[in-house]
């Protein structure tokens, strides 16, 4: 008796869109309030690439650039559902990144309307100390 409730569900499951290959068509995360990455954020990719964990970029002036692009998988009610980050050659900052865009769009992202689909966006952190 179980067994075609279960085979009725599991036929409902839909896969989410794969991730654009070319992220450039992809539209910006919209988010209502813009992000904000604050010092202690930027203090810790700057104790990663310290720590030699990362490829540390070239100081420009004096100061440190590290920018971190992520694709957005946000379902209709305007929740994320996946944050997939480039490669940058820095793992923990790529995934710290990826946390920082779901936690800066919790609330902060517009409902798409019932019955939207899920679709992808980009975003992309910049991590700039020195200054």
């Amino acid at each position: 008796m179980l067994l075609p409730l279960i085979m009725q569900v599991a036929t409902q499951v839909v896969a989410p869109p794969p991730v654009p290959t070319d992220w450039a068509t992809l539209a910006p995360l919209p988010y209502v309030a813009p992000p904000l990455v604050t010092p202690a954020m930027e203090q810790f990719v700057a104790g990663e690439i310290a720590a030699k964990r990362c490829v540390g970029p070239k100081p420009v002036d004096g100061h440190y650039i590290v920018r971190v692009d992520i694709a957005a998988l946000v379902g209709g009610d305007g929740a994320i559902r996946k944050a997939m980050p480039r490669a940058i050659g820095c793992p923990t900052v790529e995934q710290y990144s990826a946390g920082l865009v779901i936690g800066f769009a919790r609330g902060n992202l517009p409902a798409r309307g019932a019955g939207a689909g899920e679709q992808w966006y980009r975003t992309t952190l910049v991590y700039d100390w020195g200054k």
